[in-house]
């Protein structure tokens, strides 16, 4: 009877360590491969479309302002790169601090919301000081440094097996809430195609320079 009980106790353990093996990656909080490959082909998509403009716009094009006080083309580019960095800086946090257990509840849904936001340009927000373009940095340096910080993200979401999602950091606008470290990785290239969007209205301007 003694070595059927222990038989059983065990099978159950055999069992369930078999179960925990194999839990979805989804579960554990890590990206799923389908999550994967749709952030790593927005971070090349979205950079291709800024890059473009950049390399192909004259310095008339690149400076040319719709009204004082708004950003030129060359300026969005700029911000884009700054903003890249500060929101690398927040998956950092993330993965700095503990799991947080309640991370499925708390950002239930966000990468749909954050989608819908940012590319529907909803919610005009004043950018923080930090990320305000100078308007001082070259053509070239610009592409160099937003290629640089680019790098850095692709290279991070192609390798990366940490549980981006079961890690959060709350974002300073309450409209976001509490993210994961997930929703701040594709948090950079949504935000990189809103500002394209704002490049393509720059150039459709009936004022701007032909060439």
């Amino acid at each position: 009877m003694l070595s059927q009980k222990k038989n059983s106790l065990f099978f159950m353990l055999l069992v369930v360590c078999l179960v925990y093996n194999n839990i979805p990656a989804a579960e554990e909080g890590k990206m799923s491969a389908e999550e994967r490959a749709k952030v790593i082909k927005l971070l090349n998509d979205s950079q291709k479309e800024t890059l473009e403009a950049l390399e192909t716009l004259s310095d008339e094009q690149l400076n040319f302002r719709e009204s004082p006080g708004r950003w030129s083309v060359i300026e969005v580019a700029e911000h884009i790169m700054l903003a890249e960095s500060l929101l690398f800086s927040r998956i950092e946090k993330c993965l700095a601090d503990k799991q947080n257990p309640e991370w499925e509840a708390k950002t239930k849904g966000k990468t749909e919301f954050l989608e819908k936001v940012l590319l529907n340009r909803q919610g005009k927000a004043q950018a923080p000081e930090m990320l305000v373009p100078s308007g001082k940095i070259s053509r070239a340096d610009l592409i160099a440094k937003l290629k640089e910080s680019r790098a850095k993200t692709l290279k991070f979401a192609q390798e990366t097996e940490l549980p981006l999602k079961a890690h959060t950091a709350d974002h300073p606008f309450p409209i976001f809430g509490t993210l994961n470290g997930y929703n701040w990785l594709i948090y950079i290239p949504l935000h990189n195609m809103r500002h394209n969007m704002q490049i393509a209205e720059v150039k459709a301007n009936a004022n701007f320079p032909k060439k």
